[in-house]
C-alpha cells in the first residue's frame, strides 16, 4: 500500500490539510482553480469554486491558455469553466475544513494557504481499430492538496 506525504511542512498547531488522491479530472483544470483560491479566506474559497460550478465566474488560465477564448469582462483574457474540477476541489475543500473543526481551529478565521495539484498515475486503454492497429486512450490522475491556517 503507498504511503502518501504532503508537499509541504506546514505547523500542525494552527493548519488543516486535505487531500484528494487520484482524482479524475483535467490536471490543467485543476492547476488553474487551484490558482484562483489560493490565498483566499475560506468562506471566499467555497464561494468562488461554486460560482465556478454554476457557471457565473470563469477561471483565467493563465498557464495552459493556448487556444481558449476569452470571456466577457474588462480585460479578462482566456478563461473557462472547469465544472468537474471545481467540484472535486470543493469537496477536498471541505474536507479540510472538517478536519480543522474536528482539531478545534476556529473555522471563521481560515485561509487557503496552500493549495497544489500533482500528477499521479496514468490509466492507460487502447482502443482497438481497423487493420489490426490501435490508438492509445491515456488518461491523467491528480492528486490535489489543500492547507488551511488560522489566522488572528
Amino acid at each position: 500500500m503507498p504511503r502518501w506525504h504532503f508537499s509541504v511542512a506546514l505547523d500542525p498547531l494552527r493548519t488543516a490539510i486535505a487531500s484528494g488522491r487520484d482524482l479524475r479530472i483535467s490536471y490543467k483544470a485543476a492547476v488553474e482553480v487551484l490558482r484562483e483560491i489560493r490565498g483566499k479566506s475560506l468562506e471566499e474559497a467555497k464561494r468562488v469554486l461554486r460560482d465556478i460550478i454554476e457557471m457565473r465566474r470563469p477561471v483565467p488560465f493563465r498557464r495552459y491558455h493556448g487556444k481558449v477564448a476569452h470571456r466577457r469582462g474588462e480585460g479578462f483574457g482566456p478563461g473557462r469553466y472547469p465544472v468537474k474540477a471545481a467540484r472535486y476541489i470543493l469537496k477536498v475543500l471541505e474536507n479540510a475544513e472538517a478536519n480543522a473543526e474536528f482539531k478545534g481551529l476556529d473555522t471563521e478565521r481560515l485561509w487557503v494557504v496552500h493549495a497544489a495539484a500533482h500528477k499521479a498515475s496514468k490509466i492507460r486503454k487502447y482502443m482497438p481499430r481497423a487493420f489490426g492497429r490501435s490508438t492509445p486512450k491515456f488518461e491523467q490522475l491528480v492528486h490535489v492538496e489543500i492547507g488551511l491556517e488560522e489566522r488572528v
